[in-house]
Order: structure tokens, then C-alpha cells, then sequence
């Protein structure tokens, strides 16, 4: 087997990273990078929706070995948590990060410097968590950390809630995409998290990371190399349209798509606010959702064994 290249090591020898960076940052004047389009002006200290403005906010920086199977590897998948989020679901299990802010405000090059330090620490990726309102930070990082050796597959871990115009942007930079896919109805992402466009821009982000990328490929290890991987978690009572969204990545992505179905639901954050979602996810309600993805046509899924307890 070839010896793997990331994309975004040819982009930068080309220059067209530089013009990625300029693009990304002239959209940061009246902000449109996310379905958002708060319009504020971020580089003059603005902020909208997401808190952030000229600078990206971290939380945390780690080898993460709780990612599904074909990024953890042996030695961890390469985790940078973003402060902050562009959809604020209201049971997030990271809240106090998401939505109470928790982190501190860094610079592009310390940011390259996380990515460096994690791929010397052997990590077999670098994956943002939760990056759609930081990507003209996170595209700079890249640029200083390449001309320093840079050099594992990039992870785009987002909650799906992603303009193509700025996935276009990506092209080329990223090599691993990994978008959660939510909710199916509308009425319930407008409850949950405020987005009642949600469903429909996930729809159109998938598809346009999946072009990018195809489906997902592991090297002679099983570690990700390039590709899609979609996560979708269970919610209770059948409130995240898991059947729709099955039969949706079967027939208009790919019926070899990578999924990870995820059943650690728990009430966080103000899920209480919702009757359905004050409750625990049922083993039943679990094992539904895994049976409606076999039947859809989906069963490239994530094995990876999880403890959680099911009520």
C-alpha cells in the first residue's frame, strides 16, 4: 500500500491554502461561515450566536481514545475541543463547554502548536471537535503547523448544522469528514436547539462532504485514512428520526457509509425542559434504531463496544 499523503499538504505547496485563508477570513467581516448568518462583524470584536469572534476559544486539547475504532487506533485520535457551538442543542453532554463557554482564548499558532504536539504524541489524526465557526482559525493553524511538519489525516467533527459554501472552502484540507446527522423533523430541531433548517442543512452538508471524500477508507490497521464517517445518537422515544435519517444515507449518499449509531443519551444541560427528552434512552429505543438502520440498507456500523446503562 502507498505510503498516505494528507490532502492539505498538496494544497499548501500549490498556494491555494493561502487563498482558502483570505476567502475564510473576508467571510468573518459580516459573518455567514455557518446557516447562522449572524452578519456580525467578528474581526472588529463582534459576536453572534457562537461567542467567538477574531480568535478561536479551546477548552481542551488531548489523545482521545473514546472516538470510534478506525480513529483511535492504538495510540488515540488527536482531539482539539472548540469552545462554543453554532447549534447549542439544549441536552448537550458538553455544556458547560457548548453553551456556558468554558475555555480559553488562543492564537492561530498556539493552535498549531496543540495540532504538532499531538502528532508527536503519536496520535493517528487531528480532530476538531465542533469546528464550523472557527474555520478561518483552524485553516491557518493548518498553513503554520504544515510548513512544520504537519503531517496525519485532519477530522472535521461537526454537528452537522454546516453551510456548502464554507465545506467548499475545506476542499482539499480535510481528508476525514465526521458530521453528526441529529434530527430528521424539523419542529423538533426548532425546539432543541433552535433550528428548524437543520434537517434540510444537513442533508445538503452530507452529501457535499461525501463528494469530497467518499466513503470511508482505512489503511492495513483499520485506521482512517479519508473519508466519510457519520455519527447519529439515539434519542429517546424516537425523537431524532433515526429510521428517515437511515434511509436517507443509504439511498442519497452511500449504503457504505461508516455510521456509529450511538445510544449514551442522558438528560444534560436543560433537556429537562422537554418531557421526552428528561428520560434516559431505553435499551428497547436502542435497539429499534439499530434494527431500522440494518433494514434501511445501513450496516457499515461502528462496533465499538460502549458501557452505558439503559433504563
Amino acid at each position: 500500500m502507498p505510503i498516505f499523503k494528507p490532502a492539505y499538504i498538496e494544497t499548501f505547496k500549490k498556494g491555494l491554502l493561502s487563498e482558502k485563508i483570505e476567502k475564510a477570513y473576508k467571510i468573518l467581516n459580516s459573518c455567514t461561515l455557518c446557516p447562522r448568518k449572524c452578519k456580525v462583524n467578528r474581526l472588529s470584536g463582534e459576536t453572534g450566536i457562537c461567542k467567538t469572534g477574531e480568535k478561536a476559544y479551546v477548552s481542551s486539547f488531548n489523545a482521545h481514545f473514546g472516538e470510534e475504532d478506525p480513529l483511535v487506533g492504538t495510540h488515540g485520535s488527536g482531539t482539539i475541543f472548540f469552545t462554543h457551538c453554532n447549534l447549542l442543542c439544549i441536552f448537550c453532554q458538553n455544556y458547560d463547554i457548548s453553551h456556558l463557554g468554558h475555555g480559553e482564548q488562543t492564537s492561530n499558532e498556539n493552535l498549531a502548536g496543540m495540532m504538532l504536539h499531538l502528532q508527536n504524541a503519536r496520535c493517528h489524526n487531528i480532530n476538531f471537535v465542533t469546528p464550523s465557526h472557527v474555520v478561518p482559525q483552524i485553516l491557518t493553524a493548518v498553513e503554520i503547523a504544515v510548513d512544520r511538519g504537519l503531517s496525519v489525516p485532519l477530522v472535521y467533527n461537526t454537528g452537522g448544522y454546516d453551510r456548502v459554501e464554507t465545506l467548499k472552502l475545506l476542499e482539499g484540507v480535510f481528508d476525514i469528514y465526521m458530521p453528526d446527522f441529529k434530527f430528521w423533523d424539523s419542529e423538533i430541531s426548532k425546539t432543541v436547539c433552535d433550528a428548524e433548517d437543520y434537517p434540510e442543512v444537513a442533508r445538503k452538508a452530507l452529501v457535499e462532504m461525501h463528494r469530497q471524500v467518499g466513503d470511508l477508507i482505512t489503511d492495513e490497521s483499520g485506521i482512517a485514512r479519508r473519508g466519510l464517517l457519520v455519527r447519529h445518537l439515539v434519542l429517546p422515544h424516537g425523537l431524532a428520526g433515526t429510521r428517515e435519517i437511515m434511509r436517507f444515507i443509504a439511498k442519497k449518499i452511500s449504503s457504505n457509509t461508516y455510521v456509529n449509531i450511538m445510544p449514551q443519551y442522558r438528560p444534560c444541560g436543560r433537556a429537562a425542559e422537554i418531557k421526552e427528552l428528561s428520560d434516559y434512552l431505553s435499551q428497547k429505543d436502542y435497539k429499534t434504531a439499530l434494527q431500522a438502520a440494518r433494514e434501511e440498507g445501513v450496516d457499515r456500523l461502528d462496533r465499538r463496544k460502549r458501557r452505558f446503562m439503559f433504563l
